[in-house]
């Protein structure tokens, strides 16, 4: 099954799932996906990013080098997680493709300038980070993956071919709400707590008060399983 991106949420043809970026999102056997590959020569996709953002998706032929899967639904306090493998990279030639490039959930998202995520990125860091009026601001960041990043010849440390586990959880508690990352290095069940941080309400009240879900990767071919998302009480 192959869900297609769509420029507005309500014509999705998914009751759950918006594809917001990435041209297609893929469902074999209960394995979710990027599209993986070349797209192929004068499909659609391949078309329309070609003539909108060849430099970040090398003329159309990557469009999942920007996927941007949201939920349809809005949460509050949920916690979320997917098992992710990474199958390859795509070593574009855009300076979009950097350090900051991972694989991530959504924990907050309203449009693409404003948004919560938390994940792992190429370099080997566990981050949590908002984009605020277009404005990023990591608010924590550690090094988990072990190595030294470096664009050409080790573009990107997250282990391949292995699954690997992320869970997000927000918890309210008096004037600030709680983030926190999880990791599942080895898929054995066990979540290690990687990352955690706190956002008063105040200041950003419309951007915590609820959002969607969902997953982002760059620049990589990723396959997904075991996504959940929940509201806690």
């Amino acid at each position: 099954m192959a869900l297609e991106e769509t420029d507005r949420m309500d014509r999705s043809a998914s009751p759950d799932w918006w594809l917001n970026s990435g041209g297609w999102f893929l469902q074999r056997g209960g394995i979710g996906s990027t599209w993986t590959g070349e797209a192929p020569a004068g499909s659609t996709w391949r078309d329309i990013y070609n003539r909108t953002n060849p430099w970040d998706t090398d003329q159309g032929a990557h469009p999942q080098n920007l996927f941007r899967l949201i939920t349809r639904a809005q949460w509050q306090y949920p916690e979320q997680q997917v098992y992710f493998r990474i199958v390859g990279d795509n070593l574009s030639g855009s300076a979009n493709r950097n350090s900051s490039n991972g694989v991530l959930l959504f924990i907050r998202y309203h449009d693409a300038d404003n948004l919560l995520y938390a994940g792992v990125r190429v370099d080997g860091s566990a981050v949590i980070k908002m984009k605020s009026a277009g404005v990023y601001t990591t608010m924590a960041e550690a090094p988990w993956f072990p190595g030294t990043y470096h664009r050409a010849s080790s573009p990107n440390l997250i282990p391949h071919q292995e699954w690997i586990g992320l869970r997000a959880a927000v918890q309210a508690g008096g004037d600030a709400v709680t983030i926190r990352l999880y990791i599942d290095p080895d898929r054995s069940g066990f979540w290690i707590l990687a990352l955690q941080t706190e956002v008063a309400v105040g200041p950003v009240s419309g951007m915590i008060a609820t959002g969607y879900g969902g997953i982002r990767t760059d620049f990589m071919d990723v396959e997904f399983d075991d996504y959940r998302i929940e509201e806690k009480p």
